[in-house]
């Protein structure tokens, strides 16, 4: 079993064992929910976190992260040649007004990501490396209900001991579909934002203030938890300047990416009908 797999299955079997049973409104569905999850890894050391109990869409998470880290909030621009992950979310004109990398990079009028990595050359002690995706100004609180709004709302980076250390901070994850792909989504981001700093990969680090199971998932989660495998930990060897290349939108650096973990996945069979609830 790898590090990562072993962490998901203890959360899952947390959840449907210790879980609060809660009816969501939105949703029309229960859900087993706790509070407070956060876990860590050492991806240089336990393994690149991609979920192998059961199969996932490699090409889709790095495809997002390149999205992101490029600003786009199209998904025509670039994304959808590769997944349709967020068709469900644009508006009429085919805008995710939400979409992660746009607030990352444009939408509080400045860019995030390269305030960040300018502060870090300068400063790689500082404890002020902070972006944020929530928008107090429109996300949340009674305001007007969109498709979609930031389940992962900001995260943190630290540099000390020679790597770069990411806090994924989630006020609301689905523990089926959602936090496997946003896992291995930003790990990639921190390798890509370590490589631009030219330091090392620290410790990967999630934390999650509403972690649920729906209903409709309860026998999906069970038998990824019955589940064994014998799968080597997952190494990931970044290309070279994969920052400028996702700003870029290249796809060759999507395929190189690909290649290299999809190379060394051998999952679990898919778990048949695990459907998103929106």
């Amino acid at each position: 079993m790898t590090k990562f797999d072993q962490i998901y299955q203890n959360i899952l079997n947390d959840i449907l064992k210790k879980g609060v049973r809660e009816f969501s409104e939105r949703t029309g569905l229960e859900c087993a929910v706790l509070p407070g999850i956060h876990f860590s890894i050492e991806p240089e050391k336990d393994g690149f976190p991609l979920l192998t109990l059961r199969k996932i869409p490699i090409k889709s998470i790095i495809a997002e992260q390149i999205w992101f880290l490029s600003g786009a909030r199209k998904p025509e621009d670039f994304l959808r040649n590769y997944t349709k992950i967020w068709d469900s979310f644009t508006n009429p004109g085919d805008v995710v007004t939400v979409a992660y990398g746009y607030r990352w990079r444009k939408h509080f009028g400045r860019d995030q990501i390269k305030s960040l990595i300018t502060l870090l050359k300068k400063e790689p002690s500082s404890r002020q490396a902070v972006v944020v995706t929530w928008d107090p100004g429109q996300d949340g609180l009674g305001a007007a209900k969109k498709a979609n709004v930031p389940c992962p709302y900001t995260f943190t980076v630290n540099i000390f001991g020679g790597k770069l250390h990411l806090h994924n901070i989630v006020r609301s994850n689905d523990m089926m579909l959602g936090f496997p792909f946003d896992v291995a989504g930003f790990c990639l981001l921190q390798y890509i934002l370590a490589q631009e700093l030219g330091v090392g990969v620290g410790t990967y680090s999630h934390s999650i203030s509403n972690a649920h199971i729906y209903e409709n998932h309860f026998s999906g989660a069970k038998e990824i938890i019955s589940r064994k495998n014998s799968h080597k930990k997952i190494k990931l060897v970044l290309p070279k300047n994969s920052f400028s290349r996702s700003e870029k939108k290249d796809g060759k650096l999507l395929d190189e990416i690909f290649e290299n973990l999809n190379g060394q996945y051998k999952p679990m069979d898919k778990i048949e009908g695990l459907k998103i609830a929106i």
